[in-house]
């Protein structure tokens, strides 16, 4: 069995690292470059790169941040925002990253997903699932939070497995810079859905919030805000994970 991976994200904007809450509210952070870079000194398993102004936006993703962060990292990156066909993804790829995250144009266009793993392969295909609660179950948002849809998060990621997806980038839009924890109902439901690995995001402060998603069905944490305002470094986060019972990639 896989230990579980510790991910730090980088949310990008004009170049530059930000952060909000629900999506919102967007404040500087750092420059990618260095923070990926200061990550991967700290011990991170792997790097997630969203663009988040690529989608509402409606233009392509920056390439050239993805090229100048992969030129000083030795980790896996992902890389979303802004995937609308086959060739934005090839586009990322070929700049270095090692997998692809689609949100809004695959829930536009659903066949995308298995053109991307047909061409690409399921390793290198991820679903961003971003999940709102919406009554008694969950609705996707897409568009960098600006749109709910009448979609079931959990119908939708069952379906994208079947598509081809090899991971989930599960967010929570209520728990998103809230430091509230993650959502633990919303990683059980879709663990239960499916069986390829799930990466939990939205509402991490500490620790503890990592070792109960983890033991909810998630096989990865991505954190932002806890990294880069300096509450932790992935190494000391590791080592606090590790004092509260739960084996970690060192």
């Amino acid at each position: 069995m896989l230990l579980p991976r510790v991910i730090p994200c980088l949310d990008v904007a004009d170049g530059r690292v930000v952060k909000g809450v629900q999506f919102q509210g967007l404040r500087d952070a750092g420059h990618p470059v260095e923070l990926a870079q200061s990550y991967a000194e700290q011990g991170a398993d792997e790097i997630v790169i969203l663009d988040v102004g690529a989608t509402p936006e409606e233009r392509d993703n920056q390439v050239e941040t993805v090229r100048a962060v992969r030129e000083v990292l030795p980790l896996p990156v992902t890389v979303g925002g802004g995937v609308r066909q086959v060739g934005d993804a090839e586009s990322l790829l070929e700049a270095g990253a090692d997998k692809v995250a689609v949100n809004t144009a695959a829930v536009e266009d659903p066949s995308l997903l298995s053109r991307l793993a047909a061409r690409f392969g399921s390793q290198c295909t991820v679903l961003a699932v971003d999940a709102a609660v919406d009554g008694d179950r969950w609705s996707i948002v897409v568009r960098s939070g600006r749109d709910r849809l009448d979609v079931d998060a959990i119908d939708w990621a069952r379906r994208a497995m079947d598509l081809g997806v090899g991971e989930i980038l599960l967010t929570s839009w209520d728990r998103d810079g809230t430091r509230n924890g993650y959502d633990l109902e919303l990683i059980a439901a879709i663990r239960q859905a499916v069986t390829v690995p799930i990466i939990a995001s939205g509402g991490a402060a500490r620790a503890e919030h990592m070792v109960a998603a983890i033991r909810a069905g998630a096989d990865a944490v991505l954190a932002a805000s806890i990294f880069h305002e300096g509450q932790y470094t992935v190494r000391s986060l590791k080592e606090d994970l590790e004092k509260l019972g739960l084996e970690v990639r060192r």
